[in-house]
């Protein structure tokens, strides 16, 4: 008798399939058990902390170049990973590539917020720690003004900054940076908009105090739940007796999973001003009781985005573009999604010289 629904392989087939994953798996696990933790090291290029302040520290990295670029360069990360993703692997490492192209460059570690930084909340990290930053910088080098690179959140953080303090920021640089927060889109592109839209986040925060970095996780994980939760893994098989393709597996794990805990009240004003209410497009957000016009960064800016991001899509990147008050605007995407404009090895071959040819061709900061 036929069976109805016919198999597309035989049990023999199926069989040889079975035994060969296995042979994989356990090559695989011996591969996994040889390896120790210092093989994939995270964030190894060489630096000073030059400036702390409660969790916070401000690091300055050694410079690669006899003579630096005059203008000193502050990275700000995003508050929910690691900044380290930035120097990720010397191979793959924006800030090596930075350093190794005369850059001077400095970064924010915001650090782990515990119960102390319940209450902490956007006028704190902006006019409070990044402005400290700012100075801390600007009293090292005697200058008056500073280039800026905001990263994601870092980067919406980057925009209030400039346009509150513009007389500090020389050159400004955005990347995968969120600014329309009301852009949706196909393919889980711009999801993460339309699921906060719902949040109760004063129902979060009272309950919760700090919003776990667990409980963040986990809600990026879900935006691709097949590729972020069970397709990896499934292809690590394939890769994982490749010691260079597994250590970089290992490492991008480590970052994905090492996630802070976020300030209860700073995260609670971020959902509710910035994804729910739109108002930093709006000219609605206020900061420290003082609103935040964009139409105040005149200076250049160079807005850099990730044609792939499903965390921040182009569009709401693009967004920039007509809110500025300057004329010296430049953009530049990428093919990659939100992660890959930071790790992958042919971005990065493009990507530092963009940002350090772009620097270089505006003038420096006179001296203070």
């Amino acid at each position: 008798m036929a069976t109805p629904f016919p198999l597309p392989f035989s049990p023999e087939q199926l069989t040889q399939a079975l035994v060969e994953l296995n042979q994989t798996a356990r090559l695989s696990i011996e591969a996994l058990s040889k390896l120790r933790d210092e093989d994939f090291a995270i964030g190894t290029a060489a630096k000073l902390e030059v400036y702390r302040e409660d969790k916070l520290v401000l690091y300055h990295y050694a410079p690669l170049v006899r003579k630096p670029f005059a203008t000193p360069l502050l990275l700000v990360y995003a508050l929910v990973n690691r900044p380290y993703m930035v120097d990720l692997q010397e191979d793959r490492s924006l800030v090596r590539n930075l350093l190794a192209l005369g850059i001077d460059l400095y970064l924010i570690d915001w650090g782990y917020p515990g119960p102390t930084e319940r209450w902490t909340t956007l006028d704190d990290y902006i006019n409070g720690y990044i402005h400290n930053c700012v100075m801390t910088i600007c009293a090292q080098h005697q200058v008056d003004q500073i280039n800026l690179l905001g990263i994601c959140q870092g980067g919406a953080f980057s925009l209030c900054y400039t346009a509150l303090h513009p007389e500090k920021i020389k050159n400004l640089i955005t990347m995968v940076t969120p600014v329309d927060f009301h852009v949706t889109g196909t393919g889980g592109c711009g999801l993460l908009n339309t699921w906060c839209q719902g949040m109760d986040a004063d129902l979060i925060v009272e309950t919760l105090g700090n919003v776990p970095g667990n409980f963040m996780n986990t809600g990026y994980l879900m935006l691709r739940p097949f590729a972020l939760n069970i397709g990896k893994y499934i292809e690590l098989l394939d890769i994982a007796q490749d010691e260079r393709k597994l250590l970089n597996f290992l490492r991008m794990e480590k970052w994905i999973f090492d996630s802070p805990d976020q300030a209860g009240e700073a995260w609670r004003q971020f959902i509710k001003d910035f994804y729910q209410g739109n108002k930093l497009i709006k000219g609605q957000l206020e900061i420290g009781r003082r609103r935040v016009d964009l139409g105040q960064i005149t200076m250049p800016v160079l807005n850099i985005y990730a044609g792939e991001d499903h965390l921040v899509p182009p569009a709401s990147s693009l967004a920039l573009g007509a809110l500025i008050g300057g004329k010296d605007y430049s953009v530049q995407s990428f093919p990659v999604g939100h992660i890959g404009i930071y790790v992958s090895g042919k971005v990065q071959k493009n990507l530092s010289p963009l940002i350090a040819d772009w620097l270089k061709a505006r003038p420096s900061a006179s001296p203070s």
